[in-house]
């Protein structure tokens, strides 16, 4: 991303590495299951779409990745906006962000799910999940809420059941406790899934298409 491109133009005469900020190195987070990091995330969408992020995929906003300075690329984590108890799991794609003080840089539908896109920066709690890189997604479905309350889980995934097959609850436990992920739909093309989301989003819902690595 630019971000990391512009940091490295900035030190290229004296440093080899854009882990460096400002002439200092940010301490790298271990990429081991349980590792907890606080700080402010911020967010980066249309302005990125279509180009390529560091680990040469080509970045779609409407994923859930993120951008992190030291991370292994592929790392899965957790993301919970300490505003207002949000959570989204996420995959490190790209490195960033070079702003001051911020830990972690979301695409548009992470943000999105987060309720920080106004805003454009929260205050969140980053919980590494490990390394869960797959050659390619078996199936992708649709994900519709994500909450730490079961309850509004449950509630939603009625309401939605009354409308549409296929409603299911996917469970993330993590150290910070157990998530309750709203999903719909099993599809083994993401055109699938892309058509069938645009039959959910007259709901107001902030639908997201995410990969699910094991048939059902």
């Amino acid at each position: 991303m630019w971000r990391g491109v512009v940091g490295c133009m900035l030190v290229a005469a004296t440093l080899s590495g854009c882990g460096l900020l400002f002439g200092r190195s940010r301490p790298a987070v271990a990429p081991h299951p349980g590792t907890l990091q606080t700080g402010v995330a911020s967010w980066y969408g249309p302005g990125f779409h279509g180009k390529h992020t560091s680990n040469g995929e080509i970045y779609d906003q409407n994923d859930l990745t993120a951008a992190h300075q030291t991370l292994p690329l592929g790392t899965r984590v957790a993301v919970t906006n300490l505003g207002n108890g949000r959570q989204v799991e996420v995959r490190i794609n790209d490195r960033g962000p070079f702003a001051k003080d911020r830990v972690i840089d979301l695409s548009y539908a992470a943000a999105r799910t987060l309720d920080m896109i106004g805003p454009g920066t929260a205050a969140v709690r980053i919980e590494v999940l490990g390394d869960q890189r797959l050659p390619t997604a078996t199936a992708y479905t649709l994900q519709l809420g994500s909450f730490a309350d079961r309850g509004n889980a449950v509630r939603l995934q009625s309401t939605l059941a009354r409308q549409f097959d296929g409603v299911y609850l996917a469970t993330l436990s993590s150290q910070s406790g157990i998530y309750y992920r709203v999903r719909v739909g099993h599809f083994t093309r993401r055109d699938q899934a892309l058509q069938f989301a645009q039959s959910v989003t007259p709901l107001g819902l902030p639908v997201i298409i995410v990969e699910d690595g094991s048939p059902r």
